[in-house]
């Protein structure tokens, strides 16, 4: 999950523990295909089931009690809300600091004006690839000029901009040029996301992920143009779960900091936990937030440490990473409640190591890419399953 927004990190009992950032995914309709994304397989056409306006306000309201301060609206592609610009207004109205989460498909200068009337406090622009050629072919839409020309709009009207470039085997090598397009575009923040295997991702995870020497030389190349080009933006590197040996707090620890909304209503504690079996899954149709937040099972399963097993439970770095992802957990383990396995002390870190090795083959860029792309017709295969 990519969201332009860094998680605030605050040490506070368990008891205490405050949602500060609502994800809003307003529908999972995309106009973009991207085979690395972290929705669901199981996405349906029908729009019919997506939460209408006043309840999306019920939500922010409810949020913003809670204690929540940092909104973003996402997707799929949240542009494709007519309602968008209200819900901007409300959440600007309640005290929220916003965040849109684009493909820039879809948008203009006027809807750009629209957005900073309304309050909106910052737009991240996703690109597939450093080059026309490159975002075609991993987005599934000629959408490369009209993101270029959107990241010049916004900032032209002035909001501050992020842009973000989800790597993986097939564009890593195009960091620096990432780096320079955003660098002449005017881009205060840049996030070189390398792809978590959730979702589609993880579907297409033999022909995505890169080889450790594909990494090591983005990383290199992210290193190279900071040094060369001090200050001129932020640059975030962040690597994928697989090539380290800790893993990291799943949304900076279990229903500690985040609190995910789905189009359809579902509340969740990170994007993927929908994956998890054995517990009810709550909605805000059903529920209020306050509720689900303190009582309900999904938010309390995997909650601080008491829930661990070992090598967790007795590891002293236990509070670091509160065990890792439970969805990765889950899918490498078949046990939500394992050690994440990215961490070299799991029992199960063979089935990472597994996996890493079939990806150090070399990189040929005309090797055959046979990816399952992120769309409605591709999706019916998963909702018959």
């Amino acid at each position: 999950m990519r969201t332009g927004f860094s998680l605030l990190t605050v040490k506070m009992s368990e008891d205490t523990y405050i949602p500060m950032w609502l994800l809003a995914e307003l529908t999972y309709a995309c106009p973009v295909q991207c085979p690395y994304c972290s929705n669901p397989l199981q996405i349906s056409a029908s729009r019919k089931q997506e939460l209408s306006t006043e309840e999306w306000f019920k939500v922010l309201s409810q949020a913003r009690k809670l204690g929540a301060v940092q909104l973003g609206f996402s997707g799929g592609e949240p542009l494709l809300r007519q309602d968008l610009v209200d819900l901007l207004r409300e959440a600007n109205r309640l005290g929220f600091y916003t965040n849109l989460i684009t493909s820039a498909i879809g948008l203009d200068a006027e809807k750009i004006a629209e957005f900073k009337e309304a309050g909106l406090g910052h737009i991240q622009i996703s690109f597939q690839g450093a080059d026309e050629a490159t975002n075609k072919r991993f987005g599934g839409t000629d959408s490369f000029k009209q993101k270029m020309t959107m990241t010049r709009e916004v900032i032209r009207q002035g909001l501050p901009l992020g842009l973000n470039f989800v790597l993986h085997r097939h564009n890593l090598h195009q960091v620096t040029q990432f780096l320079t397009m955003a660098e002449e575009l005017g881009a205060e923040f840049v996030e070189l996301a390398n792809t978590q295997y959730y979702g589609w991702a993880k579907h297409n995870q033999e022909h995505l992920l890169p080889s450790k020497a594909q990494l090591e030389q983005a990383e290199l190349a992210t290193n190279e143009f900071r040094q060369k080009h001090t200050g001129s933006m932020d640059i975030f590197f962040v690597a994928p779960d697989y090539y380290d040996d800790r893993p990291k707090k799943c949304s900076n620890g279990w229903a500690t900091t985040l609190m995910n909304v789905t189009p359809e209503g579902d509340v969740l504690p990170c994007h993927a936990a929908k994956m998890i079996p054995g517990v009810a899954f709550p909605n805000v149709r059903k529920q209020a937030l306050d509720e689900i937040w303190h009582s309900s099972d999904l938010f309390n399963k995997f909650r601080g440490t008491e829930w661990m097993v070992e090598p967790c439970a007795s590891c002293p770095e236990k509070e670091q990473d509160l065990g890792g992802c439970r969805c990765q957990a889950l899918m490498l383990t078949g046990d939500a409640a394992n050690a994440d396995p990215v961490c070299s002390l799991s029992p199960h870190h063979d089935k990472v190591r597994s996996i890493t090795e079939k990806a150090q083959r070399p990189f040929n860029p005309e090797e055959p890419v046979p990816l399952l792309f992120r769309n409605m017709k591709n999706a019916k295969q998963f909702l018959t399953e």
